[in-house]
């Protein structure tokens, strides 16, 4: 995968192994990631980093505790609201999607 964004030579560790990808849509467009890492690292990786909209003031919001207690990387995943895309592993096929008012509601 040809990542600027990614750490492929660590400078401790060396060159790290080549791991699987797979694909999936972001708000329709299709990206690449490794398979099992942390949807949340996925976009990162593609410089996203608004992963959701505050629900009150309607601001970005992106990954913050990375290890799921704030509930801020909350997204729309495989059409579920409210999951921590920092806890749920990439798989092949995965749409995923901002989360705002505006997106919950057009799901209804």
């Amino acid at each position: 995968m040809s990542d600027d964004r990614r750490v492929n030579r660590h400078p401790v560790l060396g060159p790290l192994p080549e791991v699987e990808t797979v694909t999936f849509r972001f708000e329709g467009e299709v990206l690449a990631g490794r398979v099992a890492e942390p949807v949340a690292a996925a976009l990162l990786a593609h410089g996203i980093r608004t992963l959701r909209y505050s629900e009150p003031s309607g601001r970005p919001r992106g990954l913050y505790c990375a290890i799921g207690h704030c509930m801020e990387c909350r997204m729309i995943i495989d059409g579920l609201a409210n999951v921590r895309a920092c806890l749920t592993p990439l798989r092949q096929g995965m749409q995923v999607r901002r989360q705002s008012l505006d997106a919950l509601a057009s799901d209804r």
